[in-house]
């Protein structure tokens, strides 16, 4: 998946730091693209040398390499350089790079979304003692957003339910969704299943969860059984697709680099929870 980049390691530990030239510096258009090279499914970051005067921050650091953000919305020019989406990135790449990009692309999210107070309106600064924007008029603190989802593989007997959206990502799916207040993981699994296909879960167990930047998510999987018959009743305005795939017919997605796909892969080969 994404996440799994090891023997290198992320360090996402809060620390004032100054940049230097050598160091990564991310920059980012106003649509959230950004600027990099890649060549044969290799990406090369801009670096510290290219900011100029901007004001930039630090995020974190993949093993020695630093990365920083350009705070303001970009229009950087760099031969042989273009910007790219997220999702682009996804599609053309792989490695602690595009982890790299989707982690950064979660807080380049949440301070361009975050550059007022949502109680009083004032400027907000950033915090010298850990990750938050700060109201200097109020007090109001900010804290980075991440969205809680889950990931869920319906099973009957020796299918899964695959499903495809109406929308954005094209290939086979899971059911999907956010978890709503006041409600459990688990309940989230049911209901969401409920919604988009009409069919009642049970035996809803954990599998693994996922950071996933593009979404500003941490994702949850979860396995679980149909309780009934298992009959479709699909929410079009949701979903495009959703039907029961046998093992040996699940069609996986282009790349492994997310917990939908592996989920798909382990009920194929027989290894879910």
């Amino acid at each position: 998946m994404i996440q799994d980049i090891y023997p290198s390691k992320l360090y996402n530990e809060f620390s004032n730091r100054e940049m230097t030239g050598d160091d990564v510096c991310l920059f980012y258009d106003a649509d959230g693209r950004l600027l990099i090279k890649e060549e044969n499914g290799t990406v090369t970051f801009t670096r510290g040398s290219d900011a100029g005067g901007q004001q930039c921050i630090y995020l974190f650091s993949v093993d020695d390499t630093r990365f920083f953000l350009a705070l303001d919305e970009s229009d950087l020019q760099k031969e042989g350089h273009a910007y790219r989406s997220v999702r682009e990135l996804r599609d053309i790449c792989s490695g602690k790079e595009v982890f790299a990009a989707f982690t950064a692309y979660h807080l380049w999210r949440w301070y361009a979304d975050n550059r007022y107070c949502g109680r009083c309106g004032k400027k907000l600064i950033h915090s010298e003692k850990e990750r938050a924007l700060i109201c200097p008029e109020c007090g109001n603190t900010i804290y980075p957003r991440i969205n809680p989802a889950v990931i869920v593989g319906v099973t009957k007997g020796d299918c899964l339910l695959i499903t495809r959206y109406n929308r954005g990502y094209a290939h086979n799916a899971l059911v999907a969704g956010f978890t709503e207040i006041g409600e459990t993981l688990e309940e989230t699994v049911a209901r969401e299943v409920m919604e988009e296909t009409g069919i009642k879960v049970c035996n809803i167990r954990y599998y693994k969860s996922q950071p996933w930047g593009m979404a500003q998510d941490i994702l949850v999987g979860y396995f679980c059984d149909a309780a009934d018959d298992g009959e479709i009743r699909m929410d079009q305005n949701e979903l495009k697709y959703a039907e029961w795939v046998k093992r040996e017919d699940i069609v996986l997605q282009p790349n492994a680099l997310s917990l939908t796909n592996e989920m798909m892969r382990m009920f194929r080969e027989g290894r879910e929870a």
